[in-house]
This record gives C-alpha cells, structure tokens and sequence, in this order.
C-alpha cells in the first residue's frame, strides 16, 4: 500500500479544481500537444494484424473444456458462461466470456508546477485501439504484466503506485470492467500526488485536469483506463452527496435483493449456438461478439512483439445518458440498475441506454433496449455531448463507444420501470467512493458531464470553475 501524507492531501478538492481551470499549460502547450502525439504515435514500430488460432505463440485450446488460455495460466482465459436471471426480456443463455481474476493497476501521477497541479499522462500503444497508441494513465498494467510474465521489462512508473515510493494517494477504489464480456473483472484505479519526479521520459507529457478534459471532445484520443481513472477525481470532493448518496444505495440494495444473477463457468465447448473455425470464435448468423487472434508487434511496449485473443464486438455501441433539472435546479440523470452477465453483485449503475443498436435490429419489442429510439430521435438542440471513446484496447478488438448526454423533454419518464431512476448528479458521484457500483460506461459519462461541454450544469458550484 502506497505511503500516505496527509499534509499533501490538503485542499485536493480545491486544487483539483483550479487545476480544471486552467485549461492550457507551459509544460504542454495546447498549440504543441498535436504534434506531441503525432510524433509520439510515428515514433515507434507498431503492427497488428489477424492471425488464426493456430498461429498463437504460447495461446491454445484445451482439448478437454475448449477454453483458450496461456500456457503460463496468467493474463486471461476465454471460458464460457452459462446465465440465469429474473429478466423475462432475456431468461437464461449461455456465452463466451473473458475470466481475468487478477486485480490490475490504473494510476495516474499527479504533480505541482507553478501553483498547479498536472496529470502525467503516456501515449501508449494497445493492440485493439483505434489508430493503436492512444492518451493513457501513468501506469495501466495486469498484475501478470507488472510482475513481468511475459519475460519483458517491468512497467516505467509502476513504483508509484507499489508502496516504493512515498505518494500522497487522492484516490484509491476497485471499480468494474465491461461486465457484458468480462466475469468479474476489476481494476485498482489510483491517483497519487508527488513532490518531485518522475523523470522525464518522450512518451510521457504533464497536462492539467483541464487541458485532459478538453481533450475529451476529440473522438478516440483518451482511452478507457485514463477515463476510469480520471472519473475518480470526484473521490477528492468532499461535498455533501456522499451523504446524501445512501438513498441510492438503498435502491441499489434493493435492485440487488430483488433479481436473480446466478453465474456458473462452463468449458467453451459447452457454449451452444457458437462455433470456432480456424480464426474466430463467433455465431454463425454474425450477431454479437466474436473471438479472434492477433500478432503484434511494438517496439514501445514492455515486450517488443506477441499475440493474443481479442474480442471483437463488430459494430459501434451506445451508452446515452438523459438529464434534465430538478425543481431545486438541481442536475438529474436518467440512471439504470443494470444487470450485465459478468458482474460480481447483480446490478450496477448504468447509463439510461446501453446496447450495440446494430444488434438490436429484428429483436422483438419486448427484448428492445428500453428509451433508445428516444435517444436516438432527440432533435440537435436537445443533444448536450455526442463524443466517440475506445473501450479497452488490450482486449478488445476496435471496439468503439458513442457517448451521448440529451436533455430530456417533459414526460420522457413516464411511466418509469422499477429498474430506472432519477438521480441526482452529486448522488451518483458519490458512489464512486464504492467498488461494483458505477458500471465503466456511466462513470465516462461523469466524467463527460464534468468537463465543460454543457458548462451551466455546474454554474452554481466553485469547484468546477473554467476560464472564460
């Protein structure tokens, strides 16, 4: 566990704050950031391409469950899972699923240069990402990464975040991953202050929080892991929802109480309607997701060349987020107690829509996604965000995001399902002080709220000032 000082700790939540003011910076100037990350992205050989199964160096089947895994028994395992639940509109199925137990590490540094406080952030090549290198936390590494299973070098920065080295910790919480597709998963998203160091490295820039939110109107720069990690600055603000939040939590206890998740791990072979050919795991009729193989090659990465699984969802998914004002002027938003085949405690907060609208094509209206021809329908003057992001590109094959906030007209909610709720913004927040609460979607949508794209939603607060 890192070394905590509590005299560094002092005033995060403002510091954070101007630091979210200041929306460009010496060290990294806004002219000059583009040319950074071009350079950075040009800088290094990186290739990627599909493989068949076969192919894979260290990856096979296993001819008893017909599971693919490592032969170290490390990093993740493609497994099948069979489903049962209370959800009249989806029953029970069974499904592929990536069974990664261990507990990674997403960290971001933060550090003081005059008067401010600045993130450290990487360009980081990941096989699945679109264009390939994208903007990433100081450390983003799988336990099998970080103790250096592959044989390559150990992650730069990882002492940060290990207990070998003194830190102030801002924000420390197990938050889920993706629980569509993975069982279970969970990550450590860390934010610690520094008083000197790290050293300077070229793929690695020093940005205000402001400069990295702007940075979020640009489609397919700032990956998942950063986002997580960023959604976690609101853990430095103390402001009265963490109390007030226990009404949410209620409702989730109960959500939680109310419907049946049960999970069981199966061999893959196990998995009906899904077939393995020479280079995909997949349906035969193209729906949902499949399994391929990939090589990889990158001379930036802590191993110059492997390959892997991915999984490859093939189309564009959507998480939409409805708000609009309370009576108070208080900030509302449309939330769903989601129920998803991987997670580990029945439901978690999601965004109001959540679904890969080219899978929903030919379903019958009683399996349609609740609200997302509403969505999908708002006039542009109603449409507050409309921003693409990169889901997890070390496991996930271009899989691609459209996050979208409207504001909801009158009526929008009626009648409202038992599963969704209006809940204050500082409510939701707030549960990011819990691990398995806010599902990886909702808490880029936080985080998209917070930046600045719809600017009034946060007039009335001092802690989200910005530059005029």
């Amino acid at each position: 566990m890192p070394e905590v000082r509590g005299t560094l700790r002092e005033g995060m939540a403002l510091r954070l704050a101007e630091s979210e003011a200041v929306t460009d910076s010496r060290l990294m100037p806004n002219h000059r950031f583009p040319q950074w990350f071009a350079e950075r992205s040009a800088a290094h050989d990186h290739a990627v391409r599909r493989v068949p199964f076969a192919t894979l160096k260290g990856w096979r089947f296993d001819p008893g469950t017909g599971n693919l895994g490592h032969d170290s028994g490390r990093f993740f395992t493609v497994e099948g899972l069979r489903v049962r639940t209370d959800d009249p509109r989806h029953g029970s199925w069974r499904q592929p699923i990536l069974n990664q137990p261990e507990i990674g590490i997403l960290g971001i540094v933060v550090r003081e240069f005059e008067g401010v406080l600045h993130c450290l952030m990487q360009a980081k090549m990941e096989p699945g990402n679109i264009n390939l290198v994208q903007l990433s936390p100081t450390v983003q590494a799988t336990r099998s990464n970080y103790t250096m299973v592959h044989g390559g070098r150990r992650p730069r920065h990882l002492e940060f975040f290990t207990g070998d080295r003194p830190v102030a910790v801002v924000a420390d919480s197990l938050q889920s991953e993706h629980g569509h597709y993975f069982l279970r998963k969970r990550n450590r998203n860390m934010i610690v202050e520094v008083m000197d160091g790290p050293p300077e490295h070229e793929d690695f820039c020093w940005l205000t929080v402001g400069q990295l939110l702007r940075l979020l109107h640009q489609d397919n720069l700032v990956n998942m892991d950063a986002r997580t990690v960023l959604s976690c600055l609101a853990l430095a603000d103390p402001a009265p929802g963490q109390d007030r939040a226990v009404r949410l939590l209620n409702w989730m206890t109960e959500m939680r109480t109310r419907h049946e998740l049960v999970q069981t791990v199966v061999p893959l072979h196990d998995v009906p309607s899904w077939r393995r050919s020479a280079d995909t795991v997949g349906r035969p009729d193209g729906r949902g997701f499949s399994i391929v193989a990939v090589e990889v090659a990158a001379a930036s990465r802590e191993v110059a060349g492997w390959s892997q699984p991915l999984l490859r969802v093939g189309a564009r998914s959507l998480a939409a987020l409805a708000v609009r004002r309370g009576v108070d002027g208080e900030l509302l938003l449309l939330v769903h107690a989601r129920q998803e085949p991987g997670l580990t405690d029945v439901v978690e907060l999601g965004p109001t829509v959540q679904c890969v609208p080219d899978h929903e094509r030919g379903l019958p209206p009683e399996q349609a996604t609740r609200y997302l021809d509403r969505v999908l329908a708002m006039p542009a003057e109603r449409v507050r965000c409309d921003v693409v992001h990169s889901e997890e590109g070390g496991r996930f094959d271009q899989a691609e995001t459209r996050y979208l906030v409207v504001e909801a007209p009158d009526g929008f909610d009626e009648p409202l399902p038992d599963d969704y709720r209006w809940a204050p913004l500082d409510e939701v927040t707030a549960l990011l002080r819990h691990s398995y609460c806010v599902n990886v979607q909702l808490r880029t949508l936080l985080l998209t709220l917070r930046n600045g794209l719809w600017p009034e939603l946060h007039a009335d607060r001092d802690l989200h000032r910005r530059n005029p």
